[in-house]
This record gives structure tokens, sequence and C-alpha cells, in this order.
């Protein structure tokens, strides 16, 4: 329990860091891009800060998400607190789907009623900075993610890659707007909404995967499976059930051995099995064996 608590805290002390981090930088490229904006008059670069001020909200999220996910299993909870987590990834998918369909209406709008803009050169610079930075974000939270196995994190690691595919749509706009093509700001303000409707899409897809307790991927299923053909005291096995609850994986089954096989001994097989499994996976799994005799044993 003391090994899973240090864990827990480990992994909380690493998604804190990570976000803060994330926090900051959405500040400073938030004003960045909302004063550009409104100082040059682009639509698509005050609709990508409007995007990086929701990463704000998001990284709120995920820092609540993630407490509540990794307080140890209690009475009420004995499984956990893991479906926090997915309900943390559910509400930045929907923070998302929101903004990104405001943003996509408002630079349509803007086209259909043939307005031109040439906000200049401060555009590609502001927008060229924030790629830069929202990559690199991207890629120190999607690696975290992946570490503590963090499905909110992850989500707000595709947060970052979003808002930095958004700023090189205001980027293209902004050089189409400098060889004069005025409507390249409107054009990229609706590919940047566009963009973020279907990475919200892809999230909040993932997350009710998981809540309607959604069986571990073919890769993860193959190699358990492949543990339970292999060893030499199974004779057979079936009702083999899996579900992800937040970061942890939870597997039950039932195996068929030598109905003289001694309590003590069917014990140590179990052991042996999570272990493989445990070790195959290299994810936090919860094993759950139930043993029963075979019948039909020569």
């Amino acid at each position: 329990m003391k090994n899973n608590h240090e864990k827990y805290s480990n992994d909380l002390q690493l998604v804190k860091r990570v976000t803060y981090w994330g926090m900051a930088t959405n500040i400073l490229l938030s004003l960045l891009k909302l004063g550009g904006g409104l100082l040059v008059g682009s639509v698509a670069l005050i609709a990508d800060g409007v995007h990086s001020f929701s990463d704000l909200f998001t990284d709120v999220v995920v820092l609540i998400s993630n407490r509540a996910a990794k307080r140890p299993p209690d009475f009420n909870h004995p499984y956990g607190h893991g479906k926090f987590e997915t309900i943390g990834s559910i509400i930045i998918g929907m923070v998302l789907l929101i903004i990104g369909g405001g943003v996509a209406y408002n630079a349509i709008s803007s086209l259909i009623q043939q307005q031109v803009r040439f906000p200049g050169p401060l555009v590609v610079i502001i927008a060229a900075t924030s790629v830069l930075l929202k990559e690199i974000l991207f890629q120190i939270t999607r690696k975290a993610a992946v570490k503590i196995n963090s499905s909110s994190l992850y989500a707000n690691a595709w947060h970052h890659r979003s808002d930095a595919l958004s700023s090189i749509a205001v980027l293209i706009g902004g050089c189409l707007n400098l060889v004069g093509f005025g409507h390249g700001d409107q054009i990229a303000g609706m590919v940047v909404g566009l963009m973020v409707f279907a990475v919200a899409g892809k999230i909040i897809f993932e997350a009710f995967k998981e809540l309607s307790e959604h069986a571990l991927d073919e890769k993860l299923l193959a190699e358990i499976k492949d543990i339970l053909d292999s060893h030499q005291k199974i004779d057979t096995w079936h009702q083999l059930r899996t579900r992800k609850i937040g970061p942890e994986f939870f597997v039950d089954m039932h195996i068929l051995v030598d109905p003289e096989m001694s309590v003590g001994e069917s014990h140590r097989l179990t052991v042996d099995v999570e272990r493989k499994i445990a070790n195959s996976v290299h994810l936090p799994i919860n094993v759950l064996i139930h043993v029963e005799p075979n019948l039909d044993y020569e």
C-alpha cells in the first residue's frame, strides 16, 4: 500500500509540474495572440488566442481530475477513483467542441460577408512562435501522459497539439495575406475551428469508450492470451474479461487446472500468471484469477 501511495504521489507531482509549465505558456500565448489579433484586426489570430486561453481551463481540469483519480481505493470506491480522469477528458473534449464550432462559424460568416483583411506580418511572427512553443509542450505532456498512463493528461497533450496545428493554419493564412490574398485570414480561422472540432470529437469518443467498459486493445489481449495458452500448468481458460478505469487496467479470467492440484500450488500458479501478465503489459494492471478443476483432465 505504501508503494502504491508513493506512486500516486509521484504521478501527481509529474502532472502538476507539466501542467504548470503548460499554464504559464498558455497565459503568455493567449496575451500575445489576443492582443496582437485585436491590434491588427486578425480574425484567425483572435480565434487562435481564444483556443490558447481555453487551454488554461483544461489545464485546471487536468489538475483537478488527476488529483481525484490518484486517490487510493476506499470502501465506497474499491476499484479506485480512475473514472474521474475519464470525466476530465470528456470536459476537455466538450470545451474544445464548443470553441471549435464557434471559431469556424465566425470565420465562415466573415467569408460569406466578403470581408477582406490584411493584418500584416505581426500575425506570422506570433503564429510561428506559437507553433514552436505548443509543439514542445505537446511532446513534453504526451511523454508524461504515456509514462503514468493518464487519459486526461493525454487529452491535454492533444489540446496542445491542436493549438500548434491551428497556429500553423494561422501562419499559412498570414503568409497568404502578405502576398495579397485578402481572405487568407478568414480561411485560416475556419481551418482552426474545424481542426479543434475534430480533435474534440476524438477525445470524447475515446473517453466514452472507457466509460462504457470497453475491452483492452487487441495487442494487449493477444499478449495475455499467449501467456495463458503457453503456461504448462493451465489446461484451458475462459471468461477472459478486461476493462480500463482511469490509468489502470483490470483483468479477470477463469483457468482450468489438474483437479489434484493443491490449494497452495494453485495459489502459486495464479501469482505466477499475474506476474507474467504484469511484466508483459508494462502498465498498471490488476489481475483476478478464478481457479477451476478440469474435470476432463487425463
